[in-house]
């Protein structure tokens, strides 16, 4: 499968490249989002890329954002990404790209968690809480939690550590009335997923969510939603309590990192073998089969 490590698009002019995608202006209001084999891990993106990876995001964020669009309004446009480049161009954006609506982004990751796993599970063993909020005693790694927790993150810059913060916190950076906003709609957009994918037979332990304001102060859904990248995707009939249960995301490349690798997690990355590549490959192109009933699309 032929891989995309990054985008050369000339006849759009590039706003800028995140840890994975690659945004291009077209016209004033909207933007070309080519989603790379890029992939990042602890905010550091690696060397090689992920064969056939972006196409299985972008698949996975489109099948999602139609699911939900009756939650929130969404960045999609409808138009086809092949019709805004040159023809010489059309093999980059081809089953990777969207043409979305140009918004002014909300700078506050949303993240909701329904299990207590990875940051989590370390700040609740440290201090009994996640994130501030104080949770039960006698808790183990990847029990569920009795609700899901809405635990924002201040957006980092390109290769910097996302940072935790307060929904207190939150509500100082944007207002209460958005905040407030935001916290319902992501818990209700993981409520109604989680309970989509649990009669695919997998469980969504977290997730994270972007949002951004279009020209009317109106309210979207952007970036990617729920897909392998932003999301703990476990098989429900292999999961149990008091372990960290076998994910179809980039928990794989995480755990090869902090077990087999002494590296610091921070830039620059190591070398990920031929077989981590592989089967990081494999485990996202297995979510998106599982969650969605669709195989990648050619």
């Amino acid at each position: 499968m032929s891989s995309l490590y990054q985008s050369t698009i000339t006849s759009l002019p590039l706003l800028g490249r995140g840890k994975v995608r690659d945004n291009y202006a077209v016209g004033d209001d909207k933007l070309l989002i080519v989603t790379t084999d890029r992939l990042s891990a602890f905010d550091v993106v690696m060397n090689e890329p992920i064969p056939g990876k972006g196409r299985v995001l972008n698949q996975m964020s489109n099948f999602w954002f139609d699911k939900l669009a009756g939650i929130v309004p969404n960045h999609l446009t409808g138009i086809e990404p092949e019709t805004v480049v040159a023809p010489g161009e059309v093999e980059q954006v081809r089953g990777r790209a969207v043409v979305a609506k140009r918004l002014t982004p909300i700078m506050v990751e949303a993240v909701v968690r329904g299990y207590i796993i990875g940051s989590g599970w370390k700040d609740y063993q440290q201090t009994g809480s996640v994130c501030g909020i104080a949770l039960p005693a006698g808790l183990r790694q990847a029990d569920k939690l009795s609700e899901p927790l809405f635990t924002p993150a201040a957006k980092a810059e390109l290769g910097e550590h996302d940072e935790n913060i307060s929904f207190a916190d939150m509500t100082q950076r944007i207002g209460a009335d958005l905040a407030n906003k935001i916290r319902d709609i992501s818990i209700a957009l993981y409520q109604a997923a989680a309970d989509y994918a649990a009669t695919r037979g997998i469980i969504i332990a977290d997730t994270k969510f972007e949002f951004g304001l279009d020209q009317d102060g109106t309210l979207h859904l952007m970036d990617e939603v729920l897909t392998a990248d932003s999301s703990r995707f476990w098989p429900a009939d292999s999961y149990q309590p008091g372990i960290s249960p076998p994910s179809f995301d980039k928990q794989f490349v995480r755990d090869y990192l902090e077990t087999v690798t002494s590296w610091n997690k921070s830039a620059p990355a190591p070398t990920l073998p031929p077989e981590v590549i592989a089967k990081t490959g494999e485990k996202y192109r297995e979510a998106l089969e599982r969650l969605t009933g669709q195989k990648l699309k050619d």
